[in-house]
């Protein structure tokens, strides 16, 4: 059994169109520190970055920025972070940040969130970490990346024993549970979430 203490959040440093994301990101918040949970996180405060981890913060728990330092102006530090880290580059984040955390979660964002999960999706295919990879599917948001990993397999670009292997909450209220059920802390899967393998 793992225990979770920690989750990094990879998300938007924007906010998005659907009002949806940022209510996702701010429970996604609150249910950590609710749980005693640490979010390891880009260190910004723009965006879904901040939003999420001003949720944590407002609600009591612990949070770790890791940051670039030609980022600090673009993504404006987040202030009151308790562990914050200025890195030189993105590499020593995304390592920073990888071995600061327990699990992955993946709210609506970019190209470099994109980039981030896709990294943690390799690694695991490879057998570098067990980690459970969640993709917050807020509003179907994650669907066009889960049908191109879907198309992979059927093109048999994913072979026998390099299934790729994450797990994806339909919901804000679903995400902390997929994240310790898929861990093995709890009971089941919330009832709207799915492991995703090879199919």
């Amino acid at each position: 059994m793992t225990k979770i203490n920690s989750i990094c959040v990879f998300c938007g440093s924007a906010s998005g169109r659907n009002p949806a994301y940022v209510a996702a990101a701010e429970r996604l918040g609150a249910d950590m520190a609710g749980h005693g949970i640490r979010l390891v996180y880009g260190g910004g405060n723009v965006g879904l970055m901040g939003t999420t981890a001003r949720a944590v913060m407002a609600a009591g728990g612990k949070v770790t920025g890791i940051i670039p330092e030609f980022l600090m102006n673009r993504e404006r530090m987040l202030d009151g972070v308790d562990d914050l880290h200025i890195v030189p580059d993105m590499h020593t984040r995304k390592r920073m940040m990888f071995e600061a955390a327990d699990a992955f979660v993946t709210l609506p964002g970019g190209i470099g969130t994109l980039e981030e999960v896709v990294e943690q999706m390799t690694w695991a295919q490879l057998g570098r970490h067990k980690k459970p990879i969640v993709l917050a599917d807020i509003e179907g948001f994650w669907q066009p990346l889960v049908e191109v990993i879907h198309h992979m397999n059927r093109e048999s670009f994913i072979r026998d024993g390099f299934e790729v292997r994450y797990h994806v909450a339909r919901t804000a209220a679903d995400i902390l549970p997929t994240v310790l059920s898929s861990a093995g802390d709890n009971g089941e899967i919330a009832g709207d979430a799915e492991t995703i393998a090879k199919m």
